[in-house]
């Protein structure tokens, strides 16, 4: 069975930095694509990053040059590095894994105060 931990969420001042982490476990095929998306109260879920198993990344506008997502495959891990955090940036985050499936992770929660 496929499982998802995350780690890393809480709450941080604006220009403050926070580190999520995304374990996958129970997976016996490579991990085509990891990612994080969040999902703002009233609002739908978006894309935040996405990295595939060659390490091509993509990043939404609203994150470029303050987050940096990478990877470990040996571990099928993926780590969010947030940086120059905004209020905006308050939302669940939620991990998702692509292998022939698209799995989710329970959301973590990252509050920026102003």
């Amino acid at each position: 069975q496929v499982q998802l931990v995350e780690s890393g969420g809480g709450l941080v001042q604006a220009g403050g930095s926070l580190r999520l982490s995304c374990a996958a476990s129970g997976i016996t095929s490579s991990i085509r694509r990891m990612g994080w998306y969040r999902q703002a109260p009233g609002k739908q879920r978006e894309l935040v990053a996405t990295i595939t198993s060659g390490g091509d990344t993509n990043y939404a506008d609203s994150v470029k040059g303050r987050f940096t997502l990478s990877r470990d495959n040996t571990k099928n891990t993926a780590y969010l590095q947030m940086n120059s955090l905004k209020p905006e940036d308050t939302a669940v985050y939620y991990c998702n894994v692509f292998v022939i499936l698209s799995y989710w992770g329970q959301g973590t929660q990252v509050t920026v105060s102003s």
